[in-house]
């Protein structure tokens, strides 16, 4: 583990992600003027003492410059001993941070799982929060729900990116076959038509199909009539044949017409005889439903229904790549509607934010039960990771320049400690 990046990024509200040169340069910067200090106090020391302490002026200065060394030096070493050994002197108990890292891993882990990972604290802590009426408030209004529209969206897109097109394929394809599986083709066909038959499409229905075989006898007349010749006889001539088949392709198709425009025409009559009695046939004859059922299967192991799944998938992705991309489309605006909706009903119903919040206390509880173990031992095996040297280089960066304060503090408290000692002894004296 790098830790110079887990120490400069920390989640800490107003904590100030600064990059490391211009840690480096404060930490350097307050390191100075803490032992400019220092030095100051050491060279009135030394001035006053060579110049000899006459005099009650000069004898408070020498005291309070004396304790002052005492003091800077004091917490120099003090502030030192945190980070290295000073002066590199193998001093006992110096370097802490690189000398008892394990044991700094170990104590913190064990103080975040009493203390962070405990299942009542958690729970305390999502009750007392107020997480579900907050969330109820934040969600009801309509700007925040389009916004969590939107990252649900881009979620969905991210998601649906991150699958393989080929196992999203095959679930499809295995899904619809097992549906479809389970569903008998010929009594579904019987229902279907007798709700068709029930609306009186069953007209539409036979008119689709005389006009069909019309359009047809039309389109194809040229291909028809040749057809027509090499079936013909050699020894008819062609021009008998050719009169026998125009009026023969004529008469045709004025039945047709006749058949679509008569609606008491004996061939209309007849398919609607037909078609009336087909769903009863569709759900109770063996054959027939052994016919669905054999057109289905080959209809479910056909290249086509791969096909065709594959295309739905693709056109799935793209349909939701571009609606998640329009703030304006319709995905979007439904997500929005719903959520804020849901928002309001949960800050209006007492009762269902409850049961919310009991849902999410149990959640807490469960997961700081099932996990707390795992997370104390995450973070004592990350810092059990860290390099001890650098780590203890990174962390004086991030509390060096606040740490050499101290050293100010130090130097300063002890100037003045110094001069209540010596007026005390002047007094006694």
């Amino acid at each position: 583990m790098e830790p110079a990046r887990t120490v400069s990024a920390s989640p800490v509200p107003g904590l100030a992600r600064e990059p490391t040169e211009v840690r480096v340069r404060r930490l350097v910067a307050a390191r100075r003027r803490a032992t400019a200090l220092l030095a100051g106090m050491t060279a009135v020391f030394i001035a006053v003492t060579v110049a000899g302490a006459h005099g009650i002026l000069l004898g408070y200065v020498q005291a309070g410059a004396e304790a002052a060394m005492v003091g800077g030096v004091a917490d120099w070493f003090a502030v030192t001993a945190l980070f290295r050994r000073p002066l590199g002197l193998p001093i006992p108990h110096t370097a802490l941070l690189v000398e008892r890292k394990d044991q700094f891993a170990a104590t913190l882990g064990q103080f975040v799982q009493e203390n962070f990972l405990n299942a009542d604290v958690l729970a305390e802590r999502v009750r007392s929060a107020g997480l579900v009426p907050q969330l109820a408030a934040w969600l009801g209004e309509d700007a925040h729900a389009a916004t969590v529209a939107g990252h649900a969206a881009d979620l969905a897109v991210t998601t649906a990116e991150a699958l393989r097109d080929e196992d999203v394929q095959r679930v499809i394809a295995v899904e619809l076959t097992r549906a479809v599986g389970a569903i008998e083709m010929a009594p579904l066909a019987g229902r279907a038509l007798r709700v068709i038959i029930a609306g009186g499409h069953h007209t539409d229905l036979f008119n689709t199909i005389v006009s069909a075989a019309d359009r047809y006898l039309e389109d194809h007349y040229v291909e028809l009539r040749d057809r027509f010749e090499v079936e013909a006889p050699r020894w008819v001539p062609d021009v008998a044949y050719r009169r026998v088949f125009d009026r023969l392709h004529a008469r045709l198709r004025q039945r047709l017409t006749a058949m679509a425009s008569d609606p008491d025409d004996e061939a209309r009559r007849q398919f609607d005889t037909w078609i009336a009695g087909l769903p009863e046939r569709l759900e109770t004859d063996p054959e027939l439903r052994e016919r669905g059922e054999r057109f289905k299967r080959d209809v479910l192991g056909s290249a086509g229904m791969r096909e065709w799944s594959s295309w739905l998938w693709t056109r799935a992705k793209e349909t939701l790549r571009t609606q998640a991309a329009d703030p304006e489309s319709e995905l979007r605006h439904r997500l929005a509607d719903a959520l804020a909706a849901a928002g309001r009903r949960l800050g209006s119903d007492s009762v269902l934010q409850e049961s919310v919040e009991r849902v999410v206390e149990s959640g807490a509880r469960a997961l700081a039960d099932q996990f707390h173990d795992e997370l104390a031992g995450l973070v004592t095996g990350t810092i059990e990771r860290w390099n001890a040297a650098e780590a203890s280089s990174q962390l004086e960066l991030l509390l060096g320049r606040d740490l050499q304060y101290i050293r100010i503090n130090g130097t300063v408290v002890g100037a003045g400690v110094g001069l209540a000692l010596h007026a005390i002894a002047v007094a006694l004296g």
